[in-house]
Protein backbone atom coordinates (compact mmCIF):
# COMPACT_ATOMS: atom_id res chain seq x y z
CA UNK A 1 0.00 0.00 0.00
CA UNK A 2 1.25 3.20 -0.69
CA UNK A 3 1.44 5.97 2.03
CA UNK A 4 2.42 9.26 2.13
CA UNK A 5 2.62 11.33 5.26
CA UNK A 6 3.55 14.95 5.50
CA UNK A 7 4.98 16.59 8.19
CA UNK A 8 6.81 20.49 9.05
CA UNK A 9 3.86 22.89 8.45
CA UNK A 10 3.46 25.51 11.00
CA UNK A 11 3.17 28.97 11.32
CA UNK A 12 5.91 31.18 10.03
CA UNK A 13 6.83 35.26 9.59
CA UNK A 14 7.05 36.71 6.15
CA UNK A 15 10.88 35.71 4.69
CA UNK A 16 11.11 33.72 6.99
CA UNK A 17 11.55 29.73 6.51
CA UNK A 18 10.09 26.03 6.62
CA UNK A 19 10.96 22.63 5.64
CA UNK A 20 8.33 20.19 4.99
CA UNK A 21 8.74 16.07 4.45
CA UNK A 22 7.15 14.07 3.16
CA UNK A 23 7.40 10.00 4.24
CA UNK A 24 7.14 7.53 1.53
CA UNK A 25 6.60 3.51 1.42
CA UNK A 26 4.91 1.08 -0.35
CA UNK A 27 6.25 1.67 -3.85
CA UNK A 28 8.90 1.45 -6.04
CA UNK A 29 10.78 4.88 -5.60
CA UNK A 30 12.56 4.57 -8.90
CA UNK A 31 9.55 4.33 -11.42
CA UNK A 32 7.95 7.35 -10.18
CA UNK A 33 8.14 11.36 -9.71
CA UNK A 34 7.10 12.51 -6.18
CA UNK A 35 5.55 15.96 -6.26
CA UNK A 36 4.50 18.99 -3.72
CA UNK A 37 1.25 20.66 -4.49
CA UNK A 38 -0.86 23.18 -2.47
CA UNK A 39 -4.12 24.31 -2.00
CA UNK A 40 -4.87 27.87 -0.64
CA UNK A 41 -8.64 28.45 1.09
CA UNK A 42 -10.62 29.33 -2.30
CA UNK A 43 -8.09 28.49 -4.53
CA UNK A 44 -7.76 25.42 -6.92
CA UNK A 45 -4.53 23.12 -6.20
CA UNK A 46 -1.48 24.29 -7.57
CA UNK A 47 1.63 22.57 -8.14
CA UNK A 48 4.72 23.43 -6.38
CA UNK A 49 7.24 21.24 -7.21
CA UNK A 50 8.59 17.57 -8.22
CA UNK A 51 11.69 15.55 -8.59
CA UNK A 52 12.02 12.20 -10.31
CA UNK A 53 13.51 9.66 -8.11
CA UNK A 54 15.79 7.75 -10.43
CA UNK A 55 17.45 11.01 -11.93
CA UNK A 56 16.98 13.69 -9.55
CA UNK A 57 15.01 16.13 -12.14
CA UNK A 58 13.50 18.98 -10.41
CA UNK A 59 10.63 20.60 -11.73
CA UNK A 60 9.31 24.45 -10.20
CA UNK A 61 6.13 26.06 -10.24
CA UNK A 62 6.84 29.81 -11.15
CA UNK A 63 5.59 31.18 -8.06
CA UNK A 64 8.15 29.47 -5.99
CA UNK A 65 10.73 29.17 -8.47
CA UNK A 66 14.34 30.48 -6.67
CA UNK A 67 12.45 30.42 -3.68
CA UNK A 68 11.77 26.69 -2.58
CA UNK A 69 14.24 23.23 -3.28
CA UNK A 70 12.51 19.76 -3.44
CA UNK A 71 15.17 17.16 -2.50
CA UNK A 72 14.99 13.56 -1.63
CA UNK A 73 16.83 11.74 1.00
CA UNK A 74 17.54 7.69 -0.75
CA UNK A 75 18.33 6.55 2.64
CA UNK A 76 15.16 7.89 4.42
CA UNK A 77 12.22 7.34 1.75
CA UNK A 78 11.51 11.25 1.63
CA UNK A 79 11.21 14.18 -0.35
CA UNK A 80 11.63 17.44 1.60
CA UNK A 81 10.65 20.94 0.49
CA UNK A 82 12.92 23.49 1.71
CA UNK A 83 10.71 27.08 1.35
CA UNK A 84 12.48 29.99 2.29
CA UNK A 85 11.50 33.73 1.54
CA UNK A 86 8.10 33.01 2.74
CA UNK A 87 4.89 34.97 1.35
CA UNK A 88 1.78 35.47 3.23
CA UNK A 89 0.31 34.03 -0.51
CA UNK A 90 2.36 30.92 0.50
CA UNK A 91 0.16 30.06 3.14
CA UNK A 92 -2.23 26.79 1.96
CA UNK A 93 -2.08 23.37 2.99
CA UNK A 94 0.67 21.49 1.14
CA UNK A 95 0.08 18.25 -0.12
CA UNK A 96 2.30 15.60 -1.27
CA UNK A 97 1.67 13.41 -4.40
CA UNK A 98 2.56 10.25 -5.73
CA UNK A 99 0.51 9.18 -9.06
CA UNK A 100 -2.78 9.20 -7.82
CA UNK A 101 -1.32 8.96 -3.42
CA UNK A 102 -2.04 11.73 -1.83
CA UNK A 103 -0.71 12.53 2.02
CA UNK A 104 -3.06 14.05 4.60
CA UNK A 105 -1.90 17.60 3.88
CA UNK A 106 0.25 19.96 6.41
CA UNK A 107 -0.88 23.29 7.19
CA UNK A 108 1.74 26.19 6.48
CA UNK A 109 0.46 29.88 7.38
CA UNK A 110 2.40 32.99 6.58
CA UNK A 111 2.40 35.73 8.66
CA UNK A 112 2.69 39.39 7.27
Amino acid sequence: EVQLVESGGGLVQAEGSLRLSCAASGFTFDDYAIGWFRQAPGKECEFVASIKWRDNIKVYGDSVKGRFTISRDAAKNTVDLQMNSLKPEDTADYYCNVHSVWGQGTRVVVSS
